[in-house]
């Protein structure tokens, strides 16, 4: 059995259901819809990506590059015991502020492939290194909602650095609440405060977020220490469904990894399992552009699923990953999202992802689209990071990737 079914400590909240019996009969609609030949795909990509933007994440304004400016907060210092350099420039966007954490590693002779994640509460949480800044912005489950000392390095054990670091990558986090702090007051906060409430076909804060990532590789693709041609994105949780959509929307990314994304990310929403449309839009509201709320308890009615926004990442390299006590992120329509995804991948003359069964607990299966689903819960281990490191030794070494 590949998915423990429901204890006492895992049972589904009251109304939802982990119950695969009582999963509805699905009926998908395909990505490949009228498509037979890797000519006409960039014509339905087009179709799919206008779909998802209008009816689920919202359309984000448009940037002007020239327009990005940078200060630095402190000068490059020593990080790992002297086996990484720190750098901390902070990007002026659209009335914002949002402060990079960079680390990279020392003994490097050229530009070094990136990973580039959020960070839930502030870079100071990634790592306890006291060289780095403490973010003076709204930050949840704190008191006040500021941040402190008190949370310095409180993350550390979700961001392996020493392996990226050992891998020959860079770091690149910010955190998340500087480009739209993570609540809801009718958007007058953050970068909608720049461009005002949006209209309901217009960006929600996971598409704020994705915005947020592009900036930041524009930033990237000034600065010789990192080849911007070779940066993964990759996020955890909310944060996984913001990088899929990043992903989605600037095909610059050259890998995209979803890490317990769940409802809203690389989870077939059809299925009703675990986390819903009804109950993400209600807890929240500001996730999302407000036409996905037509679709509360009304799944069958989406002319789109998860797959789809999946196969927009076709044919650049893809990771999706669940946990074996992730219910609520619902793993097996993580997983069927990235089987769904496979003919398109396929279509353009990749592996796609190799596996039409769903791999046993911590055996991860390595296409072009890769998955595992590990023992534990919703987080982000060293395991996780492993395979991601794994994945990205494979596909992003060569330059100019």
């Amino acid at each position: 059995m590949l998915i423990a079914m429901a204890t006492a400590s895992n049972a589904a909240p009251k109304g939802f259901n982990y119950d695969e019996a009582k999963v509805p009969e699905l009926d998908l609609p395909d990505p490949l819809k009228d498509i037979t030949d890797a000519k006409s795909w960039p014509a339905r990509r087009t179709e799919i990506f206008t779909m998802l933007e209008d009816q689920m994440f919202g359309k984000a304004p448009a940037f002007e590059k020239k327009k990005l400016r940078v200060t630095h907060q402190a000068a490059d210092s020593p990080f790992l015991g002297g086996k990484a350099i720190l750098s901390q420039p902070t990007l002026h966007v659209a009335g914002c502020k949002i402060h990079l954490m960079i680390v990279r590693p020392v003994a490097a002779d050229d530009a070094v492939p990136a990973f580039i994640a959020y960070n839930f509460r502030g870079n100071h949480t990634v790592h306890p290194d006291p060289a780095i800044a403490i973010t003076g912005g709204w930050v949840p489950k704190v008191k006040n909602n500021k941040a402190s000392e008190a949370q310095r390095g409180q993350s550390e054990k979700r961001w392996d650095i020493s392996a990226i670091i050992k891998n020959g990558y860079a770091l690149v986090t910010a955190y998340c609440g500087d480009v739209d702090p993570d609540f809801h007051d009718n958007f007058k906060n953050g970068v909608h405060a720049n461009y005002g409430k949006p209209t309901p076909g217009e960006w929600g804060t996971i598409a704020a977020w994705a915005w947020g990532l592009s900036r930041a590789l524009d930033y990237l693709e000034g600065n010789p220490a990192i080849d911007a041609t070779r940066v993964a994105v990759m996020g955890h949780s909310r944060l996984g469904k913001t990088s899929l959509w990043a992903g989605a929307s600037d095909t610059r990314f050259a890998l995209v990894i979803s890490n317990n994304s769940g409802c809203g990310g690389a989870a077939l929403s059809k299925r009703r399992f675990g986390e819903t449309v009804q109950r993400i839009n209600s807890s929240f509201p500001h996730w999302f552009c407000d036409n996905f709320k037509n679709y509360n308890n009304k799944e069958d009615k989406l002319p789109f699923d998860q797959h789809m926004l999946l196969a927009l990442v076709a044919p650049r390299p893809l990771y999706v990953a669940s946990a074996e006590g992730d219910r609520w992120a619902d793993p097996r329509g993580e997983f069927l999202a990235a089987k769904g995804a496979d003919p398109v991948y396929r279509l353009l003359g990749t592996a796609g992802l190799p596996t039409d069964k769903m791999p046993a607990v911590d055996t991860p299966v390595h296409g072009r689209i890769a998955y595992h689903i590990r023992s534990g819960g919703h987080d982000v281990t060293p395991y996780d990071w492993g395979q991601y490191l794994a994945f990205a030794n494979k596909h992003l070494k060569a330059p100019g990737r």
